[in-house]
């Protein structure tokens, strides 16, 4: 059986590559003539990134040293309806879904367990202090977002606790000039259907978008439907001191959580309000505030709810004051205060709380002839009066004028979820004692340019080593899964990718990550930290059809095979055609075209072959 799931991927793979690599001569073909200043559809490059909020980051990812993934949700086809499915372009990214739209999904970056990656909407925290397993049920519709910033490596020195394996910013942006609508629906089998709003209105002092979504299904086996909503307005104020922007955000997703846990027909609901200002002070300093409520409300047995019923809710918050100064053209130096908290009520976990504070501070210098060297460190006050220290460096070094050379160190750290501390029933049982994570994450690297700017190649080798790592183990089958500490837990892995300008049209992605963790400790049954994908590969091909008709129809395909510790390898294969001009846009979704069973979680099936199709309507008025 391994064989032939292995060599189906390999045959996927090969086949997609001759189709995609066929395409692209006859598009290049036909492209001869066309005008210079046509603009590729696909992700843009790092360097091309402009600034879409107000706030003054503790570090510029995309003039920094480190590795660091861009992903523009709007330059890519319809073919993309949650922040799960975007993030499944990065290969170094494991994503592990219960569902599909981002509907219950684990994320980790490198290797790391799911509560290991910190997400920010706007540099701002959004992760749940009750599980990682909430980190990704974000209040905001992906039709607000217009740029998704990956850090890999630890982050902890700019964003705190939680970034470990890494962070991903999402980013938000103000609409263009006069009105802005775009319109989206659809449908599918597994009675899935998907409504998708976002309405701008841009005047010189004033911004407003309104975004909103909704995602149902009837579900691809009993008690798996599902419904994801969200419901998004942000408002931009132009004003003397600088840009005041508010954001007010809310979801609301009910879903069958059949086999989620365990072998019951289990029922979910989770709510999200989440709500921030940033105010420019000037053009280098921005105060932030935000606020985050979420309710997670788990039902063992859908019919018999008395049974047994969780209901937690949190609340967490964070301001910050951040500043970055400019001392001549190649060093800047960001420092800021931050403070954050959170709690929880739970009939499960009981009432909680904490607080913590930090400052850190950055100097960037860059084009130092051929060297460039960024320096940060963090200092972080917990509840109780404990204290982190984070430090980073890096450095890259021009070796000549197509190749660059880069390497760095990072201090990360992560607090326990409530769950960790106070969960207890009769399969899982929390740990009040645990200690908090703390890392150290290395890696070296390059990138090869060459000068006519077609083809961009990077490959990092990277390690992180762990000391008081947090995972769910046990001895024996029969017992619970108890919360421990794990020492000396290390990962060490590379990641390789490769970005083809095949011609003004047509982009090619190819991606792989490897890594391997050392040996468990003796006779222990681990449930996360050494469940991991060991190999993920990744084929990505947007461009135009071929032909008169074609030119305005863009396409993308991607096949995603990967393999898990311990599991068969198993193939993803997605295609996507959307017509990109006019006000009508119609477009056809063919996701898991290979039709593969799999599972991201042991024990929770994934649906087969899902076509969606549907209308956009795209109008503006300046």
């Amino acid at each position: 059986m391994k064989i032939r799931t292995v060599g189906l991927a390999i045959y996927v793979l090969c086949a997609v590559l001759y189709t995609g690599m066929g395409v692209c001569q006859q598009s290049a073909d036909s492209q001869k003539s066309q005008p210079q200043n046509e603009q590729t559809p696909a992700r843009p490059h790092t360097e091309d990134s402009i600034r879409v909020t107000t706030t003054v980051e503790p570090l510029p990812l995309a003039e920094s040293d480190r590795s660091v993934e861009e992903i523009a949700p709007r330059e890519m086809p319809a073919g993309t309806d949650s922040v799960v499915d975007l993030l499944r372009t990065d290969a170094s990214l494991n994503v592990q879904a219960r569902a599909a739209e981002g509907v219950q999904a684990d994320l980790s970056l490198r290797g790391t367990t799911f509560e290991q990656s910190l997400i920010l909407v706007n540099g701002l925290r959004v992760n749940d202090p009750e599980t990682g397993h909430l980190n990704l049920d974000i209040a905001i519709p992906l039709d607000a977002v217009t740029r998704v910033d990956i850090l890999h490596g630890s982050g902890s020195t700019f964003y705190g606790s939680d970034a470990i394996g890494g962070a991903v910013n999402l980013l938000t942006g103000a609409p263009d000039a006069g009105w802005s609508v775009v319109a989206r629906t659809g449908a599918g089998n597994y009675g899935s259907l998907e409504e998708h709003l976002r309405v701008g209105y841009a005047a010189p002092k004033f911004q407003e978008q309104v975004t909103g979504s909704r995602d149902t299904s009837d579900g691809f086996i009993a008690d798996r439907n599902y419904s994801s909503n969200a419901l998004a307005s942000e408002t931009w104020l132009k004003w003397k001191p600088g840009t005041t922007d508010v954001l007010l955000a809310a979801s609301d997703r009910p879903y069958g959580a059949n086999l989620f846990y365990g072998p019951y027909d289990s029922w979910e609901r989770t709510k999200g309000w989440f709500a921030s200002i940033q105010q420019e002070l000037g053009p280098r300093t921005a105060a932030s505030f935000g606020y985050r409520r979420h309710s997670d409300l788990f039902v063992l047995f859908a019919d018999q709810p008395a049974i047994y019923e969780n209901n937690h809710v949190t609340t967490s918050y964070e301001g910050a004051v951040r500043r970055a100064d400019s001392f001549g053209a190649n060093t800047t130096l960001s420092y800021g205060l931050e403070a954050d908290g959170d709690s929880i009520h739970s009939n499960n976990l009981g009432v909680h709380a904490r607080n913590q504070g930090a400052g850190y501070a950055n100097l960037s210098m860059r084009a130092l002839k051929r060297f460039s060297l960024s320096l940060g460190a963090r200092e972080e006050v917990l509840s109780g009066g404990t204290q982190v220290f984070s430090p980073s460096a890096a450095a890259s070094f021009m070796a000549t004028h197509m190749i660059r050379l880069r390497g760095a160190v990072g201090h990360g750290f992560r607090l326990p979820t409530y769950v960790d501390l106070y969960y207890s029933d009769p399969t899982t049982i929390g740990n009040p004692n645990l200690k908090p994570e703390s890392s150290w994450n290395y890696e070296g690297g390059l990138d090869w340019t060459p000068a006519n700017g077609r083809l961009t190649l990077s490959a990092v080798g990277f390690r992180l080593e762990q000391q008081n790592a947090i995972d769910y183990s046990k001895t024996q089958l029969t017992m619970p899964w108890q919360a421990v500490n794990v020492q000396n837990l290390n990962l060490t892995g590379a990641e390789a990718s490769a970005q083809i300008r095949v011609s003004a049209t047509q982009q090619v992605q190819l991606s792989y990550t490897a890594l391997q963790a050392g040996p468990a400790p003796g006779g222990i049954i681990s449930e996360y930290a050494y469940n991991y994908a060991a190999q993920n590969a990744i084929f990505g091909w947007t461009g135009r059809v071929p032909g008169a008709w074609g030119k305005q129809i863009t396409a993308h395909t991607q096949v995603n095979v990967v393999q898990r510790t311990g599991q068969t390898a198993y193939p993803l294969w997605d295609v996507t055609l959307a017509r990109n001009e006019g006000a009508i846009r119609p477009y056809v979704r063919l996701l898991n075209l290979s039709n593969t069973g799999y599972q991201e979680i042991m024990g929770v099936p994934l649906q087969g072959r899902t076509i969606m199709g549907g209308m956009e309507w795209n109008w503006r008025r300046k």
